[in-house]
């Protein structure tokens, strides 16, 4: 008995007995303090558990406001490109309505700003996903335009005079519905980061519109191959198509879409003349230019770049 109370009494400090049996000399407040924080769980304060819950839902609902924000940006980017092309069809109606320039000096006209001046309007976007469809609005309206006025479902004479070569409607459903269809194309699927974007637009507007015009007044050395085509127009086409794409492509590159380098400047100089040399080939009288030099351009883009 004598030894089982001495083993009992040799338990380690730990133990409940012991500390019951042997409490031992009272602890220092610094002691106790450390024990006491070795011993007990710690748990956060209520207060800062409650900051992090309501700090989470602020970053959850910074998500959607933010792409809300983008999104505003760019409805309000595409009602003001819009506005710009509105006007400028508007204008050169004025224009052709007072016979302020020949019928087919102010189509051409037309051909060369309408796009060239919508380009200048991509930067205004936002990087957001839906940014490049809402820049298209401003050409799909036109797209819906062309086909109203083609059909003869509306009217408007001064419009109708400032894009056609002969006065009549159902010109519209040709060129100027070929035109307004690459532009919408080229902003929608290609948008501002790709170098065939600015290939068929500048090529469209500046080659083609550049060609009609030089020819026209010193083409009076023709090509043998169609006699309807000019050395001069086809090199003004090449010229003004490569100009256009190398000044866009350094316009681009300011707010860091592309990034220039001779290897796409010569791509931009191949595409441009093969597209002019398109462009002169009679094949390009029967389906229209303003289709064969767009579809070159792509196909070509699509190789070079």
């Amino acid at each position: 008995m004598v030894s089982l109370g001495a083993h009992l009494l040799s338990l380690p400090s730990s133990a409940p007995r012991s500390r019951l049996l042997h409490p031992g000399p009272p602890l220092s407040p610094a002691a106790a303090a450390a024990a006491a924080s070795c011993s007990a769980p710690s748990f956060p304060p209520r207060r800062l558990v409650a900051d992090r819950s309501r700090g989470n839902g602020m970053m959850a609902a910074a998500v959607p406001a933010e792409a809300a924000g983008l999104l505003a940006h760019d409805l309000g980017s595409a009602a003001v490109t819009a506005g710009v092309a509105l006007a400028l069809l508007r204008f050169f109606e004025e224009l052709a309505k007072r016979g302020v320039f020949e019928q087919k000096l102010n189509r051409k006209l037309v051909h060369i700003t309408i796009g060239l001046v919508f380009l200048l309007f991509w930067p205004l976007f936002s990087p957001g996903s839906y940014a490049p469809f809402l820049a298209a609005v401003a050409p799909g309206i036109n797209i819906i335009r062309m086909l109203l006025l083609g059909l003869g479902v509306m009217k408007n004479e001064a419009m109708v005079k400032s894009m056609s070569r002969s006065g009549d409607h159902r010109e519209l459903l040709k060129g100027p519905l070929y035109y307004a269809t690459t532009i919408t194309f080229a902003t929608s699927v290609f948008w501002r980061t790709s170098p065939i974007a600015i290939a068929l637009i500048c090529n469209l507007c500046a080659g083609d519109g550049i060609a009609d015009i030089v020819g026209r007044r010193l083409g009076q050395e023709k090509l043998p191959y169609n006699p309807n085509k000019s050395y001069a127009g086809s090199i003004a086409m090449v010229l003004a198509g490569f100009l256009a794409s190398i000044g866009y492509m350094h316009y681009f590159q300011t707010f860091g879409f592309i990034e220039e380098s001779w290897s796409l400047a010569f791509g931009f100089l191949v595409v441009s003349v093969t597209a002019a040399l398109v462009e002169s080939h009679p094949i390009s009288t029967h389906l229209d230019d303003n289709l064969t030099v767009p579809l070159t351009s792509f196909l070509v883009g699509s190789l070079v770049f």
